[in-house]
């Protein structure tokens, strides 16, 4: 273990890099994390302390994107809204229903077409059905269209799916991480699921005023170790009932969501997100061999194509329910195409159950396919339902 500072030290420059190239090519991040995970690890060369196969430090590192993964949950609870959720109105609830709806049954198919039982059937429709938060919000910003009125029902859309897949990870989590194959004890360990979260997030409003005075104190440090201890105490106390770390970390981000000083708590976990969450990436990237994942190609490539299709139908259903533009419509659903850190997370929930490898190989290329075409299909919007018009039109006009 002589070298694992060197290791740690090489694995951060090597994401930095990445991190260097895709703000200079103004495209998504998080492929290109995990195409440098990918690229080194065990299959890779070695040159004296140069080892970029990592083998002292993967634990580490791995330890490392389980940090990543609590983050990114806990600033995603910290960002939720239910009343801005509510305030969203009916075209966020029918256009999301229809997005879930549209994409897990696409999933269902996915499973069916590869053969597949019904675990590694179910982890595949919770990749299929979870859009990137954060590639779809950096999206919008680069694309200066915050302040577009299809934006609020995107992010309402997104909102809508995340607590869709926030329920789907505590069923997943019990039904894979518990071992229990009969039908009653899917059903108990999915029941303990709901009971803690519905136990943590009523416990959270009774108790948020205690924890607004125990909060408010000017030392950065005490304020920082007072979060962070709730933050893992939950997460690693939610980990022993089968219930996912991750979904411990989002509950205690909605706790904090609600408190007075979640302006601060936001400031001051930011760096921890940004630095773990890209370790995370690059660590998914580490476990996968590039050899082995050619049997998922073209699983991979159908499973996009039908995302992208989906999408558009949802984006159009929520779209003309707010009574918006075509063209409005269009952003909806073409920008809702990116897949990213939820997918990866689902993945690596397969793995911990001791599903089928495919499960991970089609991940990694079914979330590389859309994290790369995401952000052009969104900025092409435009192009794209201009020449679909020209197309249907013209057939309507045929007929």
């Amino acid at each position: 273990m002589q070298n694992l500072i060197f290791e740690i030290g090489l694995a951060v420059a090597l994401i930095a890099a990445m991190g260097l190239i895709s703000k200079r090519l103004r495209f998504s991040v998080i492929p290109f994390y995990i195409l440098i995970g990918m690229a080194v690890g065990p299959h890779a060369p070695h040159y004296g302390i140069f080892d970029l196969r990592f083998i002292e430090s993967s634990q580490f590192i791995e330890f490392m994107g389980r940090l990543g993964i609590l983050f990114l949950l806990f600033s995603l609870g910290m960002e939720f809204s239910v009343s801005r959720f509510v305030k969203s109105g009916k075209s966020i609830l029918t256009g999301g229903l229809f997005y879930i709806l549209i994409n897990f049954s696409t999933g269902l198919l996915m499973g069916w077409i590869g053969g597949l039982p019904i675990k590694e059937t179910l982890v595949i429709c919770g990749i299929m059905t979870s859009s990137s938060t954060a590639i779809v919000a950096k999206v919008l910003m680069d694309l200066k269209r915050t302040a577009n009125k299809e934006t609020e029902i995107i992010m309402g859309m997104i909102m809508f799916d995340d607590l869709f897949i926030a329920i789907h990870i505590s069923i997943l989590s019990g039904l894979l991480l518990s071992g229990s194959n009969s039908v009653w004890g899917i059903i108990f360990t999915a029941a303990t699921a709901i009971v803690f979260i519905l136990f943590i997030l009523f416990a959270g409003k009774r108790l948020i005023k205690y924890l607004d005075k125990l909060l408010d104190i000017k030392s950065t440090e005490l304020f920082l170790l007072i979060v962070m201890a709730f933050l893992f105490l939950v997460a690693g106390f939610s980990e022993s009932l089968h219930v996912a770390e991750a979904i411990g970390a989002l509950l205690v981000g909605l706790v904090f969501a609600e408190s007075v000083h979640s302006k601060r708590i936001e400031h001051n976990i930011l760096p921890f997100k940004e630095f773990f969450g890209a370790v995370f990436f690059f660590s998914f990237g580490l476990t996968i061999d590039p050899l082995s994942l050619g049997g998922a190609v073209w699983m991979a490539i159908i499973a996009a194509v039908l995302t992208i299709i989906g999408n558009m139908v949802s984006g159009i259903i929520a779209g003309h329910t707010a009574g918006i533009s075509g063209k409005a419509r269009a952003n909806i659903g073409l920008t809702l195409v990116s897949r990213g850190e939820f997918s990866i997370i689902m993945a690596n929930m397969g793995k911990a159950g001791g599903l089928m490898p495919v499960i991970q190989s089609f991940a990694v290329l079914y979330v590389l396919i859309l994290a790369i075409t995401g952000p052009l299909t969104a900025k092409q919007s435009a192009p794209i339902y201009n020449g679909l018009q020209k197309i249907f039109g013209r057939r309507k006009r045929e007929r």
